[in-house]
């Protein structure tokens, strides 16, 4: 029997898919937006389960809204963050990625039109697809998505959702200025619609002054959290932030989803953010991240062909780059291997109209020697002269 309709067209993510392939030892991945495996609090996390599996009632069902400690302990580092956020606001999902998918089971019927920024995260698109929505490009330039190009989709398309992740974007790195913020969110809401801020990165910042959230300049936003960048990805914990008036509907949209997060990861958790100062852990991730940023940044005009451009991230994790001329980096990408050395291609992250000689590289997961040598290694994919 054939799939779904509503999987036809919907591609296969290419980080996914790279994943097997530069698991292999030799392989130095610039492909996966990875934290640090040898930065994760092996130790808080492994006390923190004992501590979690002393409660057996932590390996029993939970309530579907989340660990109600964990629940008071995002929202107050939210309230911390300048965004005012109590337990009832807050919805724990499997990952920000399932809070994504709740967003769109809640709010989208097939045939609903999503905004997003061109080119934006690859799993969104995803996700949107799989809904049956139009997905519609908005325009971003140095500071993200414009707010002009986004009033002319507003008023031409009239999306139910517009989708940004405005700081430190995936794939661009580029963060957008409060004056942008603001415009975009007062756009939406004259349009009564929906304005989705995906914000895994914000934490990671590693030069300039923090910009507050989209969602501390109006009342319809919905945020989506994670502790995978600043915790562990492996722990598949994320949360969404609703009103009051969504909520229930998310609640239930998650019910017949799993039931809910597992309860030992959450109680985990909540007991690892009471015995432990995360704004320190954060604190030595961004040490270690903005070294291996800048060791990837003085490494790139050395790299790849002159007439290159790139984006210089003030946090995150990625580089985005273009190529001179119109190459395929897909084409690219079977050279690099081919010197055990990995990016993703930049077409899959465009909504429309792909541009093929674009691509990202992430620069988190290795540490600095490593990065030196995968860059060598891509410069003799772009110059293959011995």
């Amino acid at each position: 029997m054939p799939p779904a309709r509503r999987l036809q067209g919907v591609r296969s993510s290419p980080v996914r898919d790279l994943l097997a392939l530069t698991l292999r030892p030799e392989v130095i991945s610039f492909a996966g937006g990875l934290p640090a495996p040898e930065l994760f609090d092996v130790d808080g996390w492994a006390d923190s389960f004992a501590k979690a599996t002393d409660d057996r009632r932590n390996l029993q069902y939970g309530p579907t809204e989340g660990d109600p400690l964990l629940r008071t302990q995002l929202a107050a580092r939210m309230t911390s963050r300048g965004v005012p956020t109590t337990e009832s606001d807050v919805l724990v999902t499997t990952g920000s990625q399932q809070a994504l998918t709740l967003v769109a089971t809640t709010l989208l019927e097939p045939g609903d039109v999503v905004a997003v920024e061109e080119p934006t995260y690859l799993a969104a698109l995803q996700c949107f697809q799989i809904a049956g929505a139009r997905v519609v490009p908005v325009a971003s330039d140095d500071h993200g998505m414009v707010p002009a190009a986004l009033a002319e989709v507003l008023e031409r398309d009239h999306p139910t959702l517009v989708y940004v992740v405005p700081t430190f974007a995936n794939p661009t790195g580029r963060t957008q200025p409060p004056e942008r913020r603001k415009e975009i969110v007062d756009l939406a809401a004259s349009h009564n619609t929906w304005l989705v801020e995906d914000d895994p990165y914000g934490e990671l910042r590693y030069e300039g002054a923090p910009v507050p959230p989209l969602v501390s300049y109006g009342d319809r936003v919905l945020y989506l959290g994670s502790l995978s960048k600043i915790g562990a990805p492996g722990l598949r914990l994320g949360w969404l932030r609703a009103p009051a008036d969504l909520m229930p509907a998310t609640v239930i949209a998650k019910q017949a989803t799993d039931l809910h997060t597992s309860t030992i990861d959450q109680a985990a958790a909540a007991i690892y953010l009471s015995n432990t100062d995360l704004d320190a852990h954060v604190a030595t991730l961004r040490a270690a991240y903005r070294e291996r940023r800048d060791t990837m940044l003085r490494a790139l005009p050395a790299t790849v062909p002159a007439g290159t451009i790139w984006t210089t991230p003030e946090g995150g994790m990625f580089v985005w780059l273009r190529l001179p001329g119109n190459p395929d980096t897909a084409d690219l990408l079977r050279e690099a291997l081919t010197h055990n050395v990995a990016f993703v291609p930049g077409a899959p992250f465009f909504a429309t109209t792909p541009d093929h000689a674009t691509f990202r590289m992430s620069f988190t997961t290795n540490p600095p020697d490593d990065i030196t040598e995968g860059m060598r290694r891509l410069a003799r994919t772009f110059d293959p002269t011995p």
